[in-house]
């Protein structure tokens, strides 16, 4: 088997008005179509206007693919798309976050150019709840294979023991169209070194067991990888081969004992994350989903959810090669709207394809422990919701039996949706009735105007008896803002085992505290780990005389809820997140933004600090500042400039935040942490000084394959590192070598700038620029100008 990438040589049409571009794909034309105030997708999808798109590429298909299967395989596209061979429909995807492959052969030229049309419509919004994207938003690759060959997805695998030697079982899914007798062998090494070997006979599926000596176990902890090489043979020849990644793991769960992974107890450190990439949107790019999980790995997470549609296939290998526990989520919605356009009316056609695409596709990946099957489904209360998620799990313990299933279910909206009559321990709802129960939207709105109903409402009784039969055919119960109720359901159900899907990032302290205290609890996922484009300003807080609703209005373009920005900067409540895992070693500062001292603040139940840590904020001199130590110590003192301000209370009493205030003064502020009255550890942050424009690159190198990244951080920095918070300025990024610019912008919340433009305004002294690889070797300047702040430049070598 050959899979080469199809990503060059594009050409995509808007059809709005006739624009064409020539491209490189990945691509997502939403950010080509730009923003609006009066945009149909609002604050949902952060503004931007939807379209329809014809991609097309003229390949030339060499005479040698002769008695070959050739195929494309979209990684996805959004949404609703139909592929074309020289004008044939050879078939498509209605949804948007789904693997799919079209056949070439039926109208396949050879030895001639071959026309390849991609129509895409998403031109109905909103159908999301977040930005979406739009088009080939993710790789395509062309697949040839011989007419005996290992199926797309044909491989799976488990460990059976991981006792000395480990046990391990691979199955191979065979192509065989004459049934031809076909020999299958498959070798494992380590770091170049043949660690075991089989062969096995067969014609359609073949199984092989091997003994692993000395195993090297995968954990988040331990990211050991073996490479795998399977072939099939036919009278000699070889027919197929499919190399991959795998890893020795053992999954167990249940009750009291919670997660073991290896028999070793495990709590997941959890952050949801949506699929866009900030200033690249939906496009998928490897090196940005492995500087995603990097960063949330180096933050101290050690799993992510993706809310709410499957990962891609980069964002998994990276779970897989850096270590990141993964649960993947399959639907947002099933039969109940949620938007006005979403996939609800198209659920019941297309759930079993999609299931079938994803699990089919997870299970060669260690990282996937879990997988979901929905997320805040207004249904569970129903007959009909319960059917559905009994047919959903079913469907995926048919496909892989070895990973654990759960669905994120909003305690709140199950407790105040429909009432149902029961009869017994089963609803009496009409099968193929929906109940009206409230949606996450609504769910959201009304939890942050009455935030305490959040730790009230999932107490009510109601709320175990209309989950129950849910849980009950999952392996986890996935519970949304459902803290409240961890301790009563272990006495209650004592078998159930229990993971917080989402949580606010506020909360992390005591839901921490529940997560070790009940075994049944095997950890707790924060929203949101990392932010994200659309779903306007939840985590958004607003000053002075600004009142808006929940999700806010143009220009707003993020959510403002992660933990970390979108330009890859950990915030304040990723420091309170390490506090409460036992993960930070000294006192944090943190301090609430300056320039809006004094002003009265709405916050969200989103996001409970809008502290930074900086003590740089040019021009607020005599301003009341207000302090957050975030700390593990018993007591924080705090100095500035050398003057005590005396000791707080810091630790769990205090929620591991001691709180301080004094007028802002420019100079040193320090944080000294003690226990029992000793010293463990002090940590100080300065004003800075005067501060020009500099740019780093995270790395330097590029292939010349058109898909290589280099991320460059820019900030306004005085000479010893500190960053400037109130000195912001214009900057513009010129290029000079075989590259692009490939996205630009900041982690502002709210802005009228394209990311797709050269010149953009920092955030709080920050940007980030990402240059996307060229097609030939050269050397690459980048240049930075700013209006105020004098220039930057970096070189990146490409080969």
């Amino acid at each position: 088997m050959t899979c080469s990438s199809f990503n060059d040589d594009w050409e995509v049409r808007r059809s709005s008005d006739g624009q064409t571009a020539a491209i490189a794909l990945p691509h997502d034309a939403m950010l080509w179509e730009g923003r609006s105030p009066d945009a149909p997708s609002g604050s949902h999808e952060a503004y931007f206007l939807g379209g329809t798109y014809r991609y097309a590429k003229s390949w030339f298909a060499p005479q040698e693919l002769d008695g070959k299967l050739v195929s494309l395989v979209f990684e996805a596209v959004y949404r609703h798309c139909r592929v074309y061979l020289n004008g044939h429909d050879i078939g498509g995807m209605i949804g948007g976050y789904t693997q799919f492959e079209v056949q070439l052969n039926k109208y396949l030229r050879l030895g001639a150019d071959n026309l390849i049309e991609v129509t895409v419509d998403n031109a109905n919004l909103p159908n999301s709840r977040w930005y979406s994207g739009s088009g080939i938003y993710r790789p395509v690759w062309l697949r040839v294979v011989d007419p005996i060959h290992i199926e797309r997805n044909g491989i799976r695998y488990k460990t059976m023991s991981i006792c000395e030697p480990a046990k391990f079982s691979i199955s191979v899914d065979i192509a065989n169209p004459d049934g031809t007798q076909v020999e299958i062998s498959v070798i494992l090494t380590h770091e170049g070194v043949v660690v075991a070997k089989g062969i096995a006979q067969g014609n359609r599926t073949a199984t092989i067991q091997l003994d692993i000596p000395g195993p090297l176990l995968w954990s988040a902890e331990s990211p050991e990888l073996y490479d795998c090489t399977v072939q099939i043979r036919a009278n000699g020849e070889v027919r197929d081969e499919r190399k991959l990644k795998v890893g020795l793991r053992i999954i167990e769960v249940g009750g009291p004992k919670g997660l073991l992974i290896n028999g070793h107890p495990t709590l997941l450190r959890g952050a949801n994350v949506h699929h866009d990439n900030g200033v690249l949107g939906a496009a998928t790019f490897r090196d940005a989903e492995f500087r995603r999980i990097r960063i949330l790995k180096e933050t101290g997470f050690n799993a992510i959810r993706s809310a709410h549609n499957p990962a891609s296939n980069d964002m998994l290998d990276a779970c897989d090669e850096l270590g990141m526990y993964a649960m993947d989520e399959l639907f947002d919605n099933w039969y109940d709207h949620k938007t006005d356009h979403d996939h609800a009316p198209l659920f019941e056609d297309v759930w079993r394809a999609e299931t079938d695409a994803t699990v089919a596709r997870d299970r060669i990946h260690p990282s996937v422990i879990i997988v979901s099957i929905g997320n805040e489904n207004s249904e569970p209360s129903s007959v009909f919701g319960i059917e559905t998620a009994r047919r959903l799990a079913e469907r995926v313990r048919a496909i892989d039996p070895d990973r654990l299933i759960t669905a994120g279910v909003n305690l709140m909206s199950a407790a105040l949706g429909w009432p149902v009559k029961r009869k017994g321990s089963i609803s009496e709802q009409p099968a193929g009735k929906i109940a009206p129960n409230m949606n996450s939207t609504m769910v959201n709105a009304v939890t942050n105007q009455f935030t305490r109903l959040m730790k009230i409402v999932p107490k009510l009784k109601r709320t175990d008896a209309v989950t129950r039969e849910m849980f009950e055919l999952l392996d986890v119960a996935g519970y949304n803002y459902g803290t409240v109720r961890y301790e009563r359901d272990a006495e209650l159900h004592p078998d159930r085992v229990i993971v917080g899907t989402e949580t606010v990032p506020g909360d992390i302290v005591q839901t921490w505290l529940m997560v070790e205290k009940v075994p049944n609890v095997v950890g707790d996922f924060m929203w949101a780990g990392w932010d994200y484009l659309g779903e306007g300003g939840i985590g958004t807080w607003e000053y002075g005389s600004v009142r808006s609703r929940l999700l806010k209005p143009y220009p707003q373009i993020t959510a403002g809820c992660g933990a970390i920005d979108v330009i890859g900067e950990p915030g304040a409540p990723a420091l309170l997140a390490q506090a409460a895992w036992g993960m930070l070693d000294k006192p944090a500062i943190t301090v609430r933004p300056l320039d809006v001292a004094g002003m009265k603040a709405r916050q969200t139940a989103w996001r409970s600090t809008d502290a930074v840590s900086s003590w740089a904020w040019k021009g607020c001199e005599g301003r009341p500042a207000e302090i957050q130590v975030i700390s593990r110590d018993e007591e924080v003192e705090l100095c500035i400039n050398g003057s005590s301000l005396g000791r707080r209370r810091a630790g769990l009493a205090a929620g591991y935040i001691a709180r301080f205030r004094a007028p802002y003064a420019r100079g040193e502020i320090t944080a000294i942490g003690y226990r029992h009255g000793v010293e463990t550890g002090r940590s100080s942050l300065r004003s800075a000084g005067a501060v020009r424009l500099r740019m780093a690159a995270e790395s330097d190198r590029l292939s010349a394959n058109r898909q290589d990244l280099a991320f460059l951080r820019i900030g306004l920095f005085d000479d010893e590192g500190v960053i400037e918070m109130l000195d912001d300025d214009q900057v513009r990024i010129t290029l000079n070598g075989p590259a692009s610019l490939a996205g630009f912008g900041s982690g502002a919340p709210a802005t009228e700038e394209s990311y797709l433009d050269d010149s953009h305004r920092t955030y709080r002294g920050r940007a980030l620029a990402v240059i996307r690889a060229g097609a030939i070797p050269g050397q690459i300047k980048v240049r930075a100008i700013s209006e105020r702040h004098g220039v930057a430049e970096v070189v990146l070598m490409q080969s």
